[in-house]
């Protein structure tokens, strides 16, 4: 059995077509196979804010796994050992929130490559991103295949931006509008001018660094306002948030 590809990786790295994705916070295993069949390119399965632990992140990537779609796990923390069971249960790419510094992003780095080019501990014996061993060399060929997204949502992490996306191993940069919005003073107003002009000097900063750029973004104007930009992903849509307004609107037109 061969290694699957990263689809994902290779489409940033390529850089033909913005990959759009959409974010999953429900922790459902049907709504998550539903949003995977719904033609994005990613999918994110949130352990930040939404509810997840390591077995039900299992559960959602088990789920999606027969659709053509990424899933790209966010992981509460940049734990070393957490990592190392994400991508032991099978993920490739993961979004780790609250990178502030170069140093930071270099451990991110080591957690998910094996010996002699990172830390990540050695079990794909026990793992199923190996299929439990039937998948051919894996530990030789699993470096390749993992794809590290940082997030950036601090001033702090803003005024190390260069040099966090100058980290070898960084395969993109994801700015966090809500919590930048707040670090800048301006609490649930990313729309701010202050705020819009910082993500878009950060976007071109990322650029230039050659580095993938990405952001959330639900409103359709704003997430093209970010494509026009140069975002290379970007998620258009929240699971939960396209559920609530659905139900929201069906009961609106019959309530009056």
């Amino acid at each position: 059995m061969e290694i699957k590809t990263n689809t994902f990786k290779a489409a940033l790295k390529s850089g033909n077509r913005p990959q759009i994705g959409l974010w999953l916070g429900l922790t459902d295993t049907v709504c998550a196979e539903i949003s995977a069949g719904s033609g994005f390119d990613w999918i994110l399965i949130d352990g930040e804010h939404a509810p997840n632990d390591v077995r039900s992140i299992l559960a959602l990537l088990q789920a999606v796994a027969p659709y053509p779609t990424h899933p790209i796990v966010r992981p509460v923390t940049g734990d070393v050992q957490l990592i190392k069971q994400l991508l032991d249960i099978g993920a490739q790419t993961l979004l780790v929130p609250m990178v502030e510094s170069a140093e930071q992003a270099k451990q991110l780095v080591a957690a998910m490559r094996y010996p002699p080019h990172g830390i990540r501990g050695v079990g794909a014996t026990l793992a199923r991103a190996s299929q439990w061993s039937r998948v051919t060399n894996y530990v030789h060929q699993a470096n390749e295949q993992m794809c590290l997204l940082v997030q950036v949502e601090t001033r702090r992490g803003l005024e190390n931006l260069d040099a966090i996306a100058s980290v070898e191993g960084v395969d993109g940069v994801f700015i966090g509008p809500s919590d930048l919005s707040a670090g800048l003073g301006h609490l649930g107003n990313s729309l701010h001018p202050d705020v819009q002009r910082a993500i878009g000097e950060a976007i071109g900063r990322i650029r230039s660094a050659g580095r993938a750029a990405g952001i959330l973004a639900i409103d359709e104007t704003l997430a093209r306002h970010y494509l026009s930009l140069g975002c290379t992903f970007v998620a258009v849509g929240l699971d939960g948030n396209l559920l609530m307004r659905a139900a929201q609107d069906l009961a609106q037109k019959f309530q009056g």
